[in-house]
């Protein structure tokens, strides 16, 4: 297997910190993504050449293994035992050959192991009858998928059946009532195939939800403002609410202040997987005050001031 240079397919110094990295394979994974470039090969390429290459050095352990074996770190744990049952230790050689392998040579060991790259050696190790491990292959994880799902606010109130295309392929999923904004979820096996008989890759869904004009969420609440004319503010009464399950008739107090809010409880958003329990719906209410009076009826909310202003006296 040739060396690859995981911090170079990243555009990373072999001194970067674990956020670089991160960052970096984040910039790269977008560019390269293959939903944003289904027909280039050449894109498909280094999009599993990025993915290989952070899945080493995002993980300190395996980047350990890697800065101080190279191509063979996969080998690494195998090597440390071989070489303490020969009472050899490795012993880094002060240069490195022209594709950035870092040479080692070898004491205590017979005749003809007394130098060579870790390469040679596996091979003797892992290979047996001239085998080598350069003839075998290896088997890859397929890549992961990303999808974004985009939902009404009524959708997302409804369990439903979606359908969508990811990357030449119908996807049909069910969607559960109570999703947010942004929650992701993962189908496993849905990415792209494995090489060499590897499992599949996972596909991971984001769902987007369009601000609603009425409704405002919060969690598994709704909060909706509701209009009432000065009339049955003052003298209370009925007035019917529309809820994302239907209408409702509320119940208001003589007398309520504009802008006062009441809680309806199970009237609100549904539990995310948790069949038959919502949130609740908070009501505002807002006062319209009446125009085009006619004289009479002027006449009745001067009699009404003057009232009111002798029961103050």
């Amino acid at each position: 297997m040739d060396f690859i240079d995981y911090y170079k397919t990243l555009g990373v110094d072999k001194s970067a910190t674990q956020d670089q990295i991160r960052a970096a394979y984040r910039k790269l994974a977008r560019k390269f993504h293959p939903d944003l470039n289904p027909n280039d090969k050449d894109a498909n390429k280094k999009f599993q050449q990025i993915n290989e290459a952070n899945e080493v050095l995002s993980d300190p352990e395996k980047r350990k293994k890697y800065d101080q074996y190279g191509k063979d770190w996969q080998h690494a744990d195998a090597f440390e035992k071989a070489g303490g049952a020969r009472q050899s230790r490795p012993r880094r050689n002060s240069g490195s050959d022209f594709t950035g392998r870092e040479e080692y040579t070898y004491s205590g060991g017979g005749a003809g192991e007394t130098e060579g790259d870790f390469s040679d050696f596996f091979e003797s190790l892992f290979g047996g009858s001239g085998r080598s491990t350069r003839d075998s292959k290896a088997r890859f994880r397929g890549n992961d998928y990303q999808a974004e799902l985009q939902l009404s606010l009524e959708d997302a109130y409804h369990t439903h059946p979606q359908t969508f295309l990811v990357n030449g392929k119908n996807i049909r999923i069910t969607v559960p009532a109570g999703v947010e904004n942004g929650q992701v979820i993962k189908l496993k096996g849905h990415g792209s195939p494995g090489t060499n008989g590897g499992p599949a890759g996972d596909l991971f869904i984001t769902f987007s939800i369009a601000p609603h004009p009425r409704y405002k969420r919060d969690g598994n609440d709704l909060y909706v403002t509701e209009n009432i004319d000065l009339y049955t503010a003052v003298l209370g009464g009925d007035t019917t609410v529309g809820t994302l399950s239907g209408k409702v008739k509320v119940k208001v107090k003589p007398g309520i202040q504009n802008g006062a809010r009441i809680r309806l409880k199970e009237k609100g958003f549904p539990v995310y997987k948790s069949e038959g329990n919502f949130g609740a719906l908070y009501i505002t209410f807002e006062v319209n005050l009446p125009t085009g009076l006619t004289d009479r009826q002027k006449e009745l909310f001067a009699e009404l001031a003057e009232l009111s202003r002798l029961s103050k006296s």
